[in-house]
Order: C-alpha cells, then sequence, then structure tokens
C-alpha cells in the first residue's frame, strides 16, 4: 500500500495573537477523504508529536469536512500524532503538508522536517501542500545547495486572500511575498478559486477551494509510480 506522510503544526494560535489555530481542518480532511478513496494509507506526524490543534471543524456546508471528522481513525491520528523524531521517511511514498496558519510558526522554519523533505525528495518521492502548506517548502534544501522551490513554479494563499479573510495583520509573515522570493515562478488565479500547479514531482495548491484537487493529484501521481 502506498503510504504519505502528513506533517501538521503543533502551533495553536494565529501567529502571538490569542486566537485559536492550527491545522485547517477541511485542507487536511479533503485530501484524507481523497486517499482513503484510492486505498492509500497516511500518517500523521508533527514537530513534538501528540495531539495537534485544528480549527475550521464546523466549516458550514462542508459534508466531507463532518464526515472525516467524525471517522475513528483520523480522530486517533490526531490525537496522537508522530513526533518528526520518531519518523523514517523511506517508510512513506509522498508527503503532503495541509495548511493552516499554525504552520507559519513552526513547520515555516523547521530544519528537521525540511531535511527529510529533501531527502524524500531527492530519492523519487513526490511532495504536495495546500493554501499555508506550502510555506513548510521554504526551509528545504537539496543536496546541491539549492532550494527546492528554485526552480519550481509554486502557488500559495494569497495576499489578496489574507486581505479577505482578515488576518494580512496578524500573520507572522506573507506567505506570498516568502514564495515568491524563492521560488523560480509563483502564479495564481483571482481569490477563492481553485488552481493547482503540478512541476517535477511538487504539487501546489493555491487555498482551500484548491485542497480536493491537491489530493486527486496526489493520488494520481501515486498510483502511477
Amino acid at each position: 500500500m502506498k503510504k504519505v506522510l502528513i506533517p501538521v503544526t503543533n502551533h495553536a494560535t494565529l501567529g502571538d495573537t490569542d486566537q485559536a489555530n492550527g491545522t485547517y481542518a477541511p485542507e487536511l480532511t479533503h485530501v484524507v477523504h481523497v486517499l482513503k478513496a484510492q486505498g492509500i494509507g497516511y500518517e500523521l506526524a508533527s514537530i513534538q508529536g501528540g495531539q495537534v490543534p485544528l480549527y475550521g471543524t464546523d466549516a458550514e456546508g462542508d459534508e466531507v469536512n463532518r464526515q472525516m471528522l467524525e471517522d475513528a481513525e483520523l480522530q486517533a491520528k490526531i490525537a496522537n500524532t508522530l513526533s518528526v523524531a520518531e519518523l523514517n521517511v523511506s517508510d512513506y511514498d509522498a508527503i503532503f503538508y495541509p495548511g493552516g496558519f499554525g504552520l507559519l510558526s513552526d513547520l515555516a522554519t523547521d530544519e528537521q522536517f525540511a531535511t527529510l523533505a529533501a531527502t524524500h525528495y531527492e530519492a523519487g518521492g513526490v511532495i504536495a501542500a495546500v493554501c499555508h502548506g506550502p510555506a513548510a517548502l521554504l526551509p528545504i534544501m537539496l543536496s546541491n545547495g539549492k532550494p527546492l522551490i528554485g526552480d519550481k513554479s509554486v502557488t500559495c494563499f494569497t495576499r489578496e486572500e489574507e486581505i479577505d479573510f482578515g488576518t494580512i495583520s496578524s500573520i507572522p509573515f506573507l506567505l506570498e511575498e516568502a514564495i515568491a522570493r524563492k521560488a523560480a515562478q509563483y502564479r495564481k488565479v483571482q481569490p477563492w478559486q481553485e488552481f493547482v500547479i503540478e512541476d517535477a514531482g511538487l504539487i501546489t495548491g493555491q487555498n482551500p477551494a484548491s485542497a480536493h484537487a491537491v489530493g486527486v493529484a496526489l493520488a494520481q501521481h501515486l498510483k502511477t509510480q
């Protein structure tokens, strides 16, 4: 069985504010829903391990999110994520980073996960990320000394979407700018529209509306490996 490693944040607030945050649940649940439907296994991990914070668990009108949050397997994995120190990245065929503002405060600068991801990618693995998930791509450096995204076309949550969402003044940094400065090409479409880019084993989606399509692209890639 193919298996996907899903690193998630331990950071429970929006930046330095007291606003509850973490991983945005629909970006996790929609991708896990696709993986399960395709018979692909998955594991959740975080820097510290253990219970991890989610928000968006009550997203209105999102039946997939509601259904998956009632899934006993997923709930058990959310409550007991593996720590980065416990991981053997060779056990996995892909890495997927869901979004949420929390990871801007930990995975966006974490060298341990970045090193594992570089090893995984250079061994032929695929990496996917959606919304703020691409923040975790920023510290990934390949063995040639170059950034993973340095020769890639990448998308992520946009400045306009931060403004619409009311978070532009609270985030630790503007992800669009950070990605645009490091990637070969940053691309986006109108706010809140589905948009996914695939480039040399790297799959990125712009926003929550893109999560399902990222899951489909990831599953298709794994099925053809």
